[in-house]
């Protein structure tokens, strides 16, 4: 019997004051039309950390220290339905130092990249990472379970 696994995710939150960094998805085939911030799966041999920055430069062309990474929560989720691909642990970051000017930098996979405030967050923003930004500032628990009973 093959052991449970899960997918690891990176997320950063670029800050700019009270304002986040977000990028409207298209074309991935996964919330489609949903404001997200940077993320993308932890690949083989490579740190969180290490997708962290990856990402951020892949997805809007910033270079990120990983010492300025700070993080914010982990989250295990699952989809409930048995799909490998529904059962995620995602790490939360913030960071507000990053050399270079965030831009598009996938046009296929994002129709928009914006800053927002955190009291005005664009509708719809994925849910999870709506869950985590709205409480990015108060305080959020050190681990985070969704979609359990």
């Amino acid at each position: 019997m093959d052991r449970f696994r899960v997918v690891p995710a990176a997320y950063v939150v670029l800050r700019r004051g009270d304002e986040v960094l977000m990028m409207l998805r298209a074309n991935t085939g996964y919330m489609d039309g949903y404001w997200a911030v940077p993320a993308g799966h932890v690949e083989a041999e490579e740190s969180v950390l290490e997708a962290a920055v990856r990402e951020v430069r892949e997805e809007v062309g910033v270079e990120i220290a990983p010492e300025d990474l700070v993080p914010v929560t982990a989250m295990h989720r699952t989809g409930g339905n048995g799909d490998p691909i529904d059962e995620r642990v995602d790490f939360f970051f913030t960071t507000s130092r990053w050399t270079g000017e965030p831009q598009l930098m996938e046009p296929g996979k994002a129709a928009g990249l914006e800053w927002f405030a955190l009291d005005k967050l664009p509708d719809p923003t994925v849910p999870h990472e709506a869950r985590v930004l709205a409480g990015i500032d108060s305080g959020l628990p050190a681990v985070i379970a969704e979609g359990f009973h």
